[in-house]
C-alpha cells in the first residue's frame, strides 16, 4: 500500500478562479509517476465522493513530461462566500493525504535520449 507522499514530491490544492478548485500531484520520478497513474487512484469518482462534485464536471489531466497529474473541479463553495472556510483553497488536499492505495508495480522506463558518441574517431 502507498500514499500520495510515497510517490509525490508536491501535493497541493488552490483556486483556479473563484468557482474552480484545482489539485496538483507532482511525482518524485518517472517510476513514481508510472505507479501513480497505473494505480487509477486519482480518478473522477474519488474526487466526486470527497468533494461532492459531479464527475462530468471534473477535469483529470495527465502531464507525463512534467511527471504530474492535475485535477480541476467546481469549488464546493464559491470563493469568499459566507460558507467558504478556505478562501485560497490551500487546505483542500488534506482529505487525500491519509488515503492508502495499491501502487502498481512498475519499472523505470527506458529513456529515448540518444547516446552521445565521439564522431571524430
Amino acid at each position: 500500500m502507498a500514499t500520495l507522499l510515497d510517490l509525490c514530491s508536491l501535493v497541493r490544492s488552490k483556486n483556479a478562479g473563484p468557482f474552480t478548485l484545482t489539485f496538483d500531484f507532482m511525482c518524485h520520478d518517472e517510476a513514481a509517476y508510472a505507479a501513480l497513474t497505473a494505480s487509477g487512484f486519482l480518478a473522477k469518482d474519488l474526487f466526486s465522493r470527497l468533494y461532492g462534485a459531479d464527475p462530468a464536471h471534473i477535469l483529470l489531466v495527465h502531464h507525463p513530461r512534467a511527471l504530474a497529474v492535475k485535477v480541476s473541479l467546481p469549488r464546493p463553495e464559491i470563493q469568499g462566500s459566507l460558507r467558504d472556510a478556505d478562501c485560497y483553497a490551500g487546505q483542500q488536499y488534506a482529505p487525500l493525504m491519509d488515503l492508502a492505495f495499491e501502487a502498481a508495480p512498475t519499472t523505470t522506463p527506458a529513456t529515448s535520449r540518444p547516446i552521445a558518441t565521439d564522431s571524430a574517431s
